[in-house]
Parts: structure tokens; C-alpha cells; sequence
């Protein structure tokens, strides 16, 4: 992928298996569809149990021979796949645009946060460090390594498909690790794009493994179910990552879980109001709202609502909504039909339970999985929306009065992945930023996410950390040697 322009049926579509391009043992295909124009773009294979245990063996056979492999000789890789990601960045975002609807803007900001994932973990490659200690007994010696945990199992969503896919294979291959990516069907092909430039910058064959299917349930259960595999790391639902874990829990697997979110905004009286509209608007329209760190909640203090409110709804309103492969689209469609329903539905149940809409409130009446993006406020405590991940281009604005309403409004929730908190005075923000329960805070920020800073929530956001060392810690397992000289 030399060259800018993107060719579709240049893509492979096949699962990669053991380092060569293969159809399913079925021969069944998945249609992959634009969400801006609902024709097919291409199919992809659709993998049977049988397929997922020929990728496990692929994995298996190349685990001692990766694991043993330098550490500098697998940074040098990692930092080849950064490097030809970078150099087909146009045609990866096009590539992004076209199967899950984002703008080009956001597309491109995707490859470059994605490509920075593979360039910090051939860093931290050579950084496995181990410790030695003496037992405070003074009778042993403690010595403490830190070894590949084994054949991972890496499912990733359709939000980001770059990035979760490069999130999770960075880190991996850092340790030592096999693995077997399996991507969400409504974005399979930016990761087979990844997988082709994998092999082209020389991760040996079985390294990585990549599978779609429809049948995901069952292929992922044979996967876990195979005694060989020790690491599952998922980026999806927090329903859906229930069941993972408890499928998990059958063989003790070693789990990393990024689920989902309900991050609440927080715009206090003395705020820097440009600031926090920028902010506002990264960080809820950001992919167009469909993202675990999206601002969910908007929490105004009343002094300042009016004026929030207003310059917010005015911002949204302008915002150009077109396909997102176009120039100058900000605001791309919904990934599929079932988004847009399930958006329009949260839209309805508050605006029924007395919420005012300032600019939007409706899909329009076009081709395509869009929905205007959307301010409403007067929102009613008991307003559906205030409690789900809208996952769309919809910001809700509810008022309050205090400091302790505030923290009690953004921790009422059974999620804790993400918070933004907009104030002038540092320590009102440092305060309120450790009374607030989340995994991360933006504080003055609309944005959070960074490839050397450990990501993850609390609660029922999720479990470990992806980036930073952190996150190639949970590609390891800790040995400890006990001896004494």
C-alpha cells in the first residue's frame, strides 16, 4: 500500500492463519456494509470453531520461538509496523471512513493515535525490567521476573478499529505473546489491512492471527476452552464482557476487560467557558459520539448553564454531517441501522419526559445511518439516556448547584471509566478529580486518551490497563525465584 489511494479490492479478506491468506472451513462470507450509502463494500471470511482451533495451533507453534525472540529484535518489528502505518495513513483512514462511517478528520487522527501504539511498545519492549530484593529476614533473596503470559485472545469493537486492534497487538508482541485478533464484523477490514502490514514488516507467522465471524459466542468459547490459552483482553459491553468473564472463569484465564462508559462533564461556575465548549466538543462529538470515553453526561452549574447551553447548541447545529469518506464532513452516520434506532429511542424517552431539544433531536430523512447531532437539556433525572452509553452525537444538559451535587451526580452510576471536569480553580479540580470515580479524569481537558498513559476504568468499566508499562504488564506473568548466595 504504497501509494494514497485506497483500492477496496486490494484488501485481503481472508482469515490469517499461521501467516498465509485462507477462506473459512465453511466457505461462508460477511458482508461488509458503508454505513454512509448501506451498499456492500466487500465480504469478508467467516470463521467456524474449526478455523478458530487451526489459529490457536498457528499460535502455539510459534509461541516458544516468539517468547525466546530478543527484545531489541522485537522492537526493531514494532517499530516497522509503526513506520508502515504511518506511510499508508491516508489510505488506513480512507479505509476506516468507508467501513464504520467517521469522518476523515477523526479517521486520520485514529491512525496516528493507533500507529503510536506499536512506536511506545518497541520502546518498552526493551524494558521488561525484572527486581531483586533481599526478604526483610534477611534469609533469601527475592528475585522476580517478568515472562510472556501466554497465547492471548484479543477481541476489539468496531468504534475504533484501528486503534484497539494496535492497543492490544503492541503490547502483546512486546512480552512475548502470541495471539488471535478477532475484530467486530461491521469493521473487518482495516484489520486485515494491519495484519498484511504485520507480516510485511516480519512478524513471523502465527504471531498474530486474525478472525472474523459471525458466530462470535461460539468461536471465542472454543478459543477460551483451549487449555493453551491463557489471556483474553476485550474491548466492548459491559454485557457482553460479563459473559466473557464468566466464560473466563472456566479455565482461570487471565483477564484485561476495557467495557463501557457513562463519563460525565462537568462544567463548574468559574470555568474558562472557550475552554470548555473546545473541550465539550472534542469530547462528545469525537467520532461522532460513538466512543466508551465520550462525554455521556453533561453536568452545568446554573450559573453558567444558559450560556453553556447556547453556545454548545450553536456549535453542534453548524457542524457538517455528510459521509465521512467527503472532505469537510465533521460528523459522519451511525455505524448501523440498530445505532440509530437504539439513539433516536434514548432521544424520544427524554424529550417524552420533558427534555427540551436546542438543536436537532431526529435522524434525517436520507440514505445512510445518521442522526442530527443533538442538545437537549431540562433532562429529567429518570431520563434513560442519563444512565446508558448514548454511543451518538446527543449531549444532554443537566443543571446543578454545588460541589457535593456535582460529585454525587457524575458518580451515580454503575460505570467509572471516564471523567471531564472543567474549573479555574486547580484545587476545586484536584478535589473534585479524586472524589469523582473514575479510572481517568480530563481536567480543563477533552481528551484523555494517550498510548503512554494507562487506560481503564473502575467499577463496571473494566478491569487492568491498556498503554502505558501497565499495559504491557498485563501481557506477563510475575515469577518470583526465592534462592540465596
Amino acid at each position: 500500500m504504497a501509494s494514497t489511494e485506497l483500492n477496496i479490492a486490494a484488501i485481503p479478506t481472508d482469515l490469517f492463519i499461521g501467516g498465509a491468506w485462507r477462506a473459512s472451513a465453511t466457505g461462508k462470507r460477511i458482508d461488509v456494509i458503508d454505513p454512509a450509502t448501506e451498499s456492500r463494500l466487500a465480504s469478508v471470511a467467516d470463521a467456524s470453531v474449526e478455523d478458530a482451533i487451526q489459529a490457536v495451533d498457528a499460535a502455539d507453534q510459534a509461541a516458544k520461538a516468539w517468547a525466546k525472540t530478543a527484545p531489541r529484535v522485537r522492537s526493531d518489528i514494532l517499530r516497522r509496523c509503526y513506520d508502515l502505518m504511518i506511510r499508508d495513513a491516508e489510505k488506513l483512514a480512507k479505509l476506516i471512513s468507508l467501513e464504520n462511517g467517521k469522518s476523515l478528520t477523526d479517521a486520520k487522527g485514529e491512525i496516528t493515535y493507533a500507529a503510536e501504539f506499536f512506536r511506545w511498545y518497541a520502546e518498552e519492549a526493551v524494558r521488561i525490567n525484572g527486581e531483586i530484593s533481599i526478604a526483610p529476614s534477611g534469609m533469601a533473596r527475592t528475585l522476580v521476573q517478568y515472562q510472556p503470559v501466554g497465547i492471548s485472545l484479543l477481541i476489539t469493537p468496531w468504534n475504533f478499529p484501528a486503534a484497539m486492534a494496535t492497543r492490544k497487538i503492541g503490547p502483546a508482541l512486546a512480552a512475548g505473546c502470541t495471539c488471535i485478533l478477532k475484530p467486530a464484523t461491521e469493521t473487518p477490514l482495516t484489520a486485515y489491512a494491519i495484519a498484511a502490514l504485520l507480516a510485511e514488516a516480519g512478524v513471523p507467522a502465527g504471531v498474530v492471527n486474525v478472525l472474523t465471524t459471525s458466530t462470535a459466542g461460539k468461536v471465542s468459547n472454543a478459543i477460551l476452552e483451549d487449555p493453551r490459552v491463557r489471556k483474553l483482553s476485550f474491548t466492548g459491553s459491559t454485557e457482553v464482557g460479563r459473559i466473557l468473564l464468566r466464560k473466563a472463569a472456566d479455565s482461570v484465564i487471565n483477564c484485561s476487560m476495557e467495557l463501557g462508559g457513562n463519563a460525565p462533564f462537568v462544567v463548574f461556575d468559574d470555568a474558562d467557558m472557550d475552554a470548555a465548549i473546545e473541550g465539550a466538543m472534542i469530547a462528545k462529538m469525537r467520532n461522532g459520539g460513538e466512543a466508551c470515553t465520550a462525554a455521556n453526561r453533561f453536568y452545568v452549574q446554573r450559573g453558567v448553564a444558559a450560556e453553556f447551553s447556547r453556545r454548545l447548541a450553536e456549535r453542534i447545529a453548524a457542524l457538517v454531517v455528510d459521509d465521512g469518506i467527503k472532505p469537510g464532513t465533521q460528523c459522519g452516520p451511525l455505524v448501523n441501522k440498530a445505532a440509530v434506532e437504539k439513539v433516536a429511542s434514548l432521544v424520544d424517552d427524554a424529550v417524552a419526559k420533558g427534555a427540551k431539544v436546542l438543536t436537532g433531536g431526529n435522524a434525517p430523512g436520507r440514505v445512510g445511518y445518521f442522526f442530527q447531532p443533538t442538545v437537549l437539556t431540562d433532562v429529567s433525572p429518570d431520563a434513560d439516556l442519563l444512565g446508558e452509553e448514548i454511543f451518538g452525537p446527543v449531549a444532554p444538559i443537566v443543571v446543578f448547584d454545588t460541589e457535593e451535587q456535582a460529585i454525587e451526580l457524575a458518580n451515580a452510576t454503575e460505570y467509572g471509566l471516564v471523567a471531564y471536569i472543567y474549573t479555574s480553580d486547580l484545587a476545586r479540580g484536584l478535589r473534585v478529580s479524586e472524589m469523582v470515580e473514575s479510572g481517568m479524569i480530563a481536567l480543563n481537558r477533552g481528551l484523555v486518551s494517550d498510548p503512554a498513559a494507562p487506560f481503564g476504568g473502575v467499577k463496571q468499566s473494566g478491569l487492568g490497563r491498556e498503554g502505558a508499562h501497565h499495559g504491557l504488564l498485563e501481557f506477563t506473568e510475575a515469577k518470583y525465584i526465592s534462592t540465596n548466595w
